[in-house]
């Protein structure tokens, strides 16, 4: 390093992706001052490969899919994809991998950036090895908050070591088609990459240890696979890779029970797990424990509980997002990053002590109740709150209504529509725990369902909300009857 330089702000930031742009801005909002580090792209994992260029890349296969089940469109259908020119709209969605942009709206909201990569040095301090050579020494008046997102997770497999294979990154930035593809994940990456791939023109192999999309309700994920299947997918479930290594002339061998894959390119998609690795927590007494993966235990607000204290002012310390280890979903990450940086500016004003009340501003409360995912895949998965059997075991009394979806709207989308819609019941309130719809075209569903679990609307009072005809939504009314509305 060159030069050290010694700055001082309200806030610091580890981590320039949507979480950490939105603490910074709201912070700033809240008339503190803010610096953002970053050691790679300003706008993080989902801008550049994660949420924008996997959905680009599916984008093109759905909507082909649709117009050939449509008659009179499907007449008109000629060709294939374009995977050249797929890749290329993917390209142009992630901005080329340049973040100008983002960096311009950055200074444009009053927030410093500082490209380098940091870690905390003591209570409110934070040293950063910048990528222009110098060093910056900062100290925050008021929070230092972890927002550094999740990284891989690469499983214990006998020669994955060394084999070159591609994690998520690798294939959403992908700048070819491989022609033998094998996934190993049946997760929402392990299933979008596979579709997206097989569309594009790969043949695809999926190995997952359990069943497919495993978090979800098995009805929703037996049509996801019907879906991959039918798009030529070869998947093996229950499946453990005993081994896996690399031929002479480049090519991977994948041994699993019974047989070998041959592949041309490997995606490992696993999971992930929050990236909290060189960030100097322990030098502030947090620490993982017996030699386990650290997790972080976080407040309502996002303020790490344990030893982070500074002796004189108290908790410091945040994480927001895929950092905290509680939902790592991108919107649900900015959410987060809303609430904590409105809970720092409060905590700075004296307007908040203690951890904030459930559903106040500063509030991650929606972790608990009602987390919206939906999994891109055609047909896609949308889910919102409790399933069926997770309410079950935590002894609710509940009630599941499901039914298949075969409304005019569904008809009128495709003739050949198959979906699955489920609601969860708490019996004792009369209001929605869950819902989860399978289907082309599900996605948009999901917010109506997300709105009535967090406002708790009564049965009595959603049986009003007239959905419109002819659409999908008519799922709605059809669940209430069946409920007995």
């Amino acid at each position: 390093m060159t030069a050290e330089s010694s700055r001082e702000y309200d806030v610091i930031v580890i981590g320039a992706g949507a979480v950490g742009e939105n603490v910074a801005d709201r912070v700033v909002r809240g008339g503190l001052s803010a610096v953002i580090v970053e050691s790679e792209l300003v706008g993080g994992e989902c801008s550049y490969w994660a949420c924008i260029p996997s959905k680009a890349l599916l984008r093109p296969g759905s909507v082909l899919h649709a117009a050939q089940g449509i008659p009179g469109a499907t007449q008109a259908i000629t060709g294939t994809i374009d995977a050249g020119a797929a890749l290329k709209h993917r390209d142009w969605f992630t901005n080329n991998w340049q973040d100008g942009s983002q960096a311009e709206w950055l200074d444009s909201a009053g927030i410093d950036l500082i490209r380098g990569r940091g870690r905390i040095t003591g209570p409110r301090e934070v040293q950063v090895d910048g990528l222009d050579g110098n060093s910056y020494a900062l100290k925050a008046n008021h929070a230092v908050v972890i927002a550094t997102g999740s990284t891989p997770i690469r499983p214990d497999i006998e020669g994955l070591k060394d084999v070159p294979f591609w994690t998520t990154r690798g294939a959403t930035a992908a700048k070819e088609i491989p022609k033998r593809f094998v996934v190993l994940g049946g997760g929402v990456a392990g299933v979008e990459l596979a579709q997206a791939f097989a569309r594009l023109g790969s043949d695809v192999t999926l190995v997952a240890r359990g069943r497919l999309l495993s978090s979800y309700a098995e009805e929703a994920a037996t049509l996801v696979l019907a879906g991959l299947r039918a798009d030529g997918v070869t998947v093996h479930l229950h499946t453990d890779v005993q081994r896996v290594e690399k031929n002479d002339d480049g090519s991977i061998t994948v041994a699993i029970e019974g047989k070998t894959l041959d592949a041309d390119q490997l995606l490992v998609a696993s999971g992930r797990h929050p990236a909290l690795a060189n960030l100097g927590l322990e030098s502030v007494g947090v620490e993982a424990p017996n030699g386990k993966p650290l997790r972080l235990s976080t407040d309502a607000s996002g303020l790490v509980e344990g030893p982070a204290s500074d002796g004189t002012s108290g908790f410091w310390l945040y994480a927001a997002g895929d950092a905290a280890g509680k939902v790592l979903l991108t919107h649900q990450g900015k959410y987060e990053a809303r609430a904590t940086g409105d809970a720092i500016v409060a905590r700075a004003n004296g307007e908040l002590q203690g951890s904030p009340e459930p559903w106040s501003p500063w509030a991650h409360t929606a972790n608990e109740h009602a987390v919206p995912s939906v999994v891109f895949t055609d047909p896609e998965v949308a889910s919102v709150g409790l399933g069926l059997e997770q309410a079950l075991l935590q002894g609710k009394n509940v009630t599941g209504v499901e039914l298949p979806i075969n409304v005019s709207g569904s008809q009128l989308y495709s003739p050949d529509y198959k979906g699955w819609a489920q609601i969860v019941v708490d019996e004792d309130r009369k209001v929605l725990l869950g819902a989860t719809f399978a289907g082309p075209g599900v996605a948009e569903l999901l917010h109506s369902a997300t709105i009535a679990i967090v406002g708790e609307v009564p049965l009595d009072r959603l049986w009003h909300a007239v959905p419109s005809y002819p659409t999908i939504s008519e799922v709605w009314l059809r669940l209430l009857e069946k409920y007995g509305l």
